[in-house]
């Protein structure tokens, strides 16, 4: 039974729970994105397991998970990268924000206090495909396109995320 970091809006752990019960019950816990960019600047996406609890089908960052009690928010990443899309890189944590959606499906909130990472990658992903369903490197450009005409085939996660992660591009990976 996996369970997530309870925190509160200043990212304090305050416990933990399971994790179906916290996104059920909509109690803000600790995450974590990844995006990872190429040298063309094009970001890696992945389109969620048709198997998912939530957002199943939908495209969305590089990967995306939870701390697990104990593990560093990094180490985390790192893990997770490994797991989903089967390569690790170095990342660079750049901005963190809070978000509440109760439109990810199966009467689930997602309501997360997440921590947004950076990292750069030139090969192809070795994919866990009970995890991710397929991938694809996109220009920012043609997913904020994609998006304005089709918001539904993305996360909720990753449309709220979008503009700061271009405004952060300025900065560098």
């Amino acid at each position: 039974m996996e369970r997530v970091i309870l925190v509160d809006k200043n990212d304090e752990m305050r416990g933990t729970m399971e994790k179906m019960e916290a996104h059920i019950k909509g109690e803000l816990h600790r995450a974590f994105s990844v995006f990872v960019f190429n040298t063309k600047g094009e970001l890696m996406l992945q389109q969620r397991a048709l198997s998912k609890y939530h957002s199943p089908g939908q495209w969305t960052n590089t990967c995306c998970s939870h701390p697990r009690e104990g593990e560093e928010t990094t180490a985390a990443a790192h893990r997770r990268l490994r797991e989903e899309m089967g390569f690790d890189t170095p990342l660079t944590e750049k901005f963190s924000f809070v978000y509440r959606s109760d439109e990810v499906g199966q009467g689930l909130i997602e309501h997360e206090f997440d921590h947004v990472f950076f990292g750069y990658y030139e090969g192809e992903p070795d994919i866990n495909e009970q995890e991710v369903h397929a991938w694809e490197f996109r220009s920012m450009k043609e997913i904020q396109e994609s998006m304005r005409r089709n918001p539904r085939q993305y996360t909720i996660w990753f449309r709220i995320a979008f503009d700061e992660v271009m405004r952060h591009l300025g900065e560098g990976i």
